[in-house]
């Protein structure tokens, strides 16, 4: 229903539109692909894993996207139902700025032979499966041996994935614009219990040593499983994801503490 509105008000206004529907979440293909090419602005309605998987069609591309919240949270968000036509008139009026975004790029390799390639806005997890058993990861930051973690797993978080589970499992927060990347163990046995922060190009590897299940995943999509001595190897993305900004560049803090529910503007004043 929402999409219908959008589209009318779009078309009122001379835009030209068009709707696609994910089924199951899944939406990208050439055609979709093709078209986001040629596309000015992307305008996603849903939750942060909608927008997520934007994020992978539209980086490319380097077309912004503007977010309209259907979900529970809405970090990535830019407008919610009740206020996305004044938010997104702005937009085409030219009242608006543009907000770019770390990626992270990785690949899975196995005995010297890459298996997969991953691009992810908010993180990289190499995580135990569905056995409650302890993995040993070992963690190389440009080739060089950090530690060895003893743990259910391990997040490489960008600033935007911060707020994510790597905020959960108990990393910092770190606001957009940075362009470093994170390190969160997750629940570590007698390793290392604190998040590690790299430079933008840095290039993080985490090898991967177990008797049981384990598996990678980038954005929460598509779990792969691993076999022990599997490398996988994270970096810098060369894209970025662009976003459509209405609000001050300060908006990410108090958006922030609105979401988890502890900014209360009364008291603020």
């Amino acid at each position: 229903m929402l999409a219908s509105d959008l589209q009318a008000w779009l078309e009122e206004r001379g835009c030209r539109s068009w709707v696609a529907r994910g089924q199951d979440g899944q939406v990208e293909n050439e055609q979709l692909k093709n078209r986001v090419a040629s596309t000015d602005l992307l305008v996603v309605l849903g939750g942060d894993g909608s927008t997520l998987r934007a994020a992978k069609l539209a980086a490319p591309h380097d077309v912004p996207i503007f977010s309209i919240n259907l979900g529970r949270v809405g970090f990535l968000s830019e407008a919610a139902p009740g206020d996305w036509p004044e938010r997104l008139d702005g937009v085409l009026r030219g009242d608006f700025w543009l907000e770019r975004r770390l990626m992270l790029q990785a690949t899975l390799e196995r005995e010297g032979t890459v298996l997969r390639h991953f691009s992810a806005l908010n993180d990289v997890i190499v995580g135990r499966g569905s056995q409650a058993r302890v993995l040993h990861l070992h963690l190389y930051v440009d080739d060089v041996l950090v530690t060895t973690y003893t743990a259910d797993g391990l997040i490489v978080a960008t600033p935007t994935g911060s707020t994510a589970y790597a905020m959960a499992a108990g990393g910092p927060l770190l606001p957009p614009e940075l362009l470093n990347f994170l390190v969160v163990p997750v629940a570590p046995h007698l390793s290392l219990d604190r998040a590690v922060i790299l430079h933008e190009e840095a290039v993080v590897a985490i090898v991967v040593e177990m008797e049981h299940e384990a598996t990678v995943a980038a954005d929460g999509q598509s779990s792969i499983a691993l076999q022990s001595g599997d490398r996988v190897e994270v970096c810098k993305h060369s894209a970025s994801t662009t976003f459509a900004r209405v609000d001050d560049s300060s908006y990410f803090y108090h958006r922030l503490m609105e979401r988890l529910g502890f900014w209360h503007p009364k008291k603020a004043e």
